[in-house]
């Protein structure tokens, strides 16, 4: 059996799904890296699955889950800050990015230093879009391996999956050919949920294997109501952000939704499909929102969760060791 984690984008609220592997951690005492045969994430999502599957000095992963839920702790409001004359120049956020892209490279570059994404302990897969091609643009560690030209810092892996347009600016990426380079950002804008992205990954590169086991992470399901009556009158300049919210939301149930049908429960009685999802209050579901309240907040959703599905994350983890 394959097994593949799969982790929604979701900016700050990524401190969810790292709780939840935090726990997946706690119970099975063993790295998340060497319970999956493939990791895949986007934005937030292929963050950490970058930080899962970082290598230290001996190979092993240098970062647990619980430590990256520290990244959200720490370094929250280093990545999502702005100054006063950033916002003056872009007219709050109408005529620039919201937030300058020094601070959530800087933290990328002190999480992940000079590793590439051929050094990963276990094969990830993180999403991206070309904006000059206009592609879905894949970083595969396992063609990281095999070309070099595929190879990239995992800290621009990082800057290029978790570029959302409207909050940071897109990555200029150097090609291999010294004339050429990439434009990328948030793959969220097609795969924010990437789970069928991994599963399709799965199974081309593993076309034997009896089965798949997939485990799917979200980041919170949205809830407040775009009302009617406030939407007819919107133009551009409402709806910019908005409709990327509404984009990230229904791409993820999406997905959920194929794969409950592409992985029913086999004729065993056993799962081959883990979702884990919460709902979101309408205070706590901004992606920028690194205050010290609202991740403590994310936090306690993410506790919840755990209580709630601890019978299913027991049962989860007794097949990942098995």
């Amino acid at each position: 059996m394959i097994k593949v984690l799969s982790i929604d984008g979701g900016g700050i609220r990524g401190v969810i799904p790292a709780m939840v592997l935090a726990e997946i951690e706690r119970l099975t005492e063993q790295p998340v890296a060497s319970l999956f045969h493939l990791i895949a994430g986007t934005s937030t999502g292929g963050i950490l699955a970058l930080g899962l599957t970082k290598p230290d000095l001996h190979g092993k992963p240098e970062y647990s889950a619980r430590q990256l839920v520290g990244l959200y702790e720490k370094e929250g409001e280093r990545i999502f800050s702005t100054t006063v004359w950033q916002k003056f120049r872009g007219l709050g956020n109408l005529l620039e990015e919201k937030y300058p892209s020094e601070g959530v490279e800087s933290v990328l570059h002190e999480y992940f230093g000079d590793a590439r994404l051929k050094d990963s302990v276990a094969d990830v897969l993180i999403t991206a879009y070309e904006t000059e091609r206009r592609i879905p643009w894949l970083f595969r560690s396992s063609n990281a391996k095999a070309k070099e030209g595929y190879d990239f810092p995992m800290r621009l892996v990082a800057r290029a999956t978790s570029a959302a347009p409207t909050y940071f600016e897109p990555l200029k990426l150097d090609a291999s050919d010294p004339s050429d380079y990439y434009s990328l950002i948030d793959g969220g804008v097609y795969a924010n949920n990437p789970a069928m992205c991994a599963y399709v990954e799965a199974r081309t590169a593993f076309p034997d294997a009896g089965d798949i086991l997939l485990v799917s992470l979200g980041t919170g399901e949205l809830t407040r109501p775009l009302k009617y009556d406030d939407l007819k009158g919107w133009g551009l300049a409402h709806w910019a952000q908005p409709v990327l919210n509404v984009v990230f939301d229904g791409v993820s149930s999406t997905v959920d939704y194929q794969l409950r049908q592409l992985l029913p429960v086999s004729p065993d009685g056993e799962k081959r499909y883990y979702r884990f999802q919460t709902r979101l209050d309408p205070s706590t579901d901004d992606m920028d929102n690194a205050s010290h309240d609202n991740v403590r907040a994310l936090k306690l959703l993410a506790e919840g969760l755990i209580r709630d599905r601890a019978d299913d994350l027991k049962q989860l983890c007794a097949r990942l060791v098995a």
